[in-house]
C-alpha cells in the first residue's frame, strides 16, 4: 500500500461501524490509519507515537473529542486536529475551544473527508514555505 505522503492518522470514533468504514476508506486513500474507540485509548498512542492528524468524533464516552484535542495539543502539539460530528450544536463549542480545528458534519461523503484532510496538510505546507 502506498502511504499518501506518509501521513499517519489517529482515528477516534466510538461507533464501531463508522470507525471501520472511515478507517478502511482512509487506508484505501493511502493513509496510515490507527483506529480506537474512545479518547482515553487515543491519549497513550499520542504520547508514544507520532501522528500527523487526529481525526476524532466529538461525542464519545469517557473523554469527548474536545478534551482529547486539548490533550493532543499538550502531548503532541504538531499533530493537526479534525473533528467529525453528527451534532450541529457541538460545533459552536468546538469553534470556541479549538478554533484552529476543522469540523466535518455527518453525514459527509468520503471524498469530502479526503479533500479536507488534503486541505489541512496543504495549508501546513504553504505555512512552512
Amino acid at each position: 500500500m502506498s502511504e499518501r505522503n506518509g501521513l499517519r492518522i489517529l482515528l477516534a470514533e466510538d461507533e464501531e461501524a463508522m470507525r471501520g468504514y472511515l478507517a478502511r476508506a482512509l487506508e484505501n486513500a493511502g493513509y496510515d490509519v490507527t483506529a480506537v474507540d474512545r479518547g482515553t485509548r487515543a491519549v497513550p498512542l499520542l504520547e508514544s507515537q507520532h501522528f500527523d492528524l487526529l481525526l476524532s468524533d466529538i461525542v464519545m464516552p469517557e473523554m469527548d473529542g474536545i478534551e482529547l484535542a486539548q490533550r493532543c495539543n499538550e502531548v503532541s502539539p504538531r499533530t493537526k486536529v479534525m473533528f467529525i460530528t453528527g451534532f450541529a450544536a457541538v460545533t459552536l463549542r468546538v469553534s470556541r475551544e479549538q478554533p484552529q480545528a476543522k469540523i466535518l458534519s455527518k453525514p459527509f461523503h468520503l471524498r469530502d473527508l479526503v479533500l479536507e484532510i488534503e486541505r489541512v496538510f496543504e495549508d501546513c505546507l504553504h505555512a512552512t514555505v
